[in-house]
């Protein structure tokens, strides 16, 4: 069941990213002037990293377990459809910010905090619907040689940002998120 502990970790650690993110949108809409690289990259790894390894390997644990129970066959086929327009939205809100980066922003600033309010709330609930439905599930539906196959199916994936060795690409945001933590404790 190594699986279901590391997708957990990985919600955990994007649910980290978008408390940060929710506390930057909430003082960009009260007027302070954010750090749009920081976003981006909180937006991009967020999109990148779901899109590339946590969906997929979690889209491949659906399949596995597909046919066994109808119930379960809806609450995953309801996430997948999720995966497509999380995939979408987090597209789109990179390219605003882009936009915003380049100085060729073709959003309001008003819109643009919207757009990032409602990136936030879908993640979150995305996560949540997995955690409180979809995971459950998969757990009374499973037996112990499921899991052990599915282990050895999908491996975890090397994460840039929370894993061992972080990629240079993301420093500057593994370093906002250490910030980040030390100020709420």
């Amino acid at each position: 069941m190594a699986i279901m502990a590391e997708l957990h970790q990985e919600h955990v650690n994007l649910k980290r990213l978008l408390d940060m993110l929710s506390r930057k949108i909430e003082k960009f809409r009260g007027g302070t002037h954010p750090n749009f690289q920081l976003m981006d990259d909180v937006v991009e790894y967020v999109g990148n990293y779901a899109d590339t390894y946590h969906h997929p390997r979690e889209d491949k644990m659906f399949e596995f377990f597909k046919g066994r129970d109808t119930d379960v066959d809806k609450l995953m086929l309801d996430c997948e459809k999720d995966h497509v327009d999380l995939k979408q939205l987090s597209t789109h809100l990179s390219e605003a910010i882009e936009g915003v980066l380049h100085d060729a922003a073709v959003v309001p600033m008003d819109q643009l905090i919207d757009q990032l309010d409602q990136f936030v709330g879908r993640e979150k609930e995305h996560l949540n619907y997995e955690e409180s439905k979809v995971f459950p599930a998969l757990e009374k539906l499973a037996s112990d040689k499921d899991w052990k196959a599915l282990d050895e199916e999908l491996p975890a994936p090397s994460d840039p940002l929370f894993g061992s060795k972080q990629s240079d690409e993301y420093r500057d945001l593994y370093e906002a998120l250490a910030a980040d933590l030390k100020a709420d404790e």
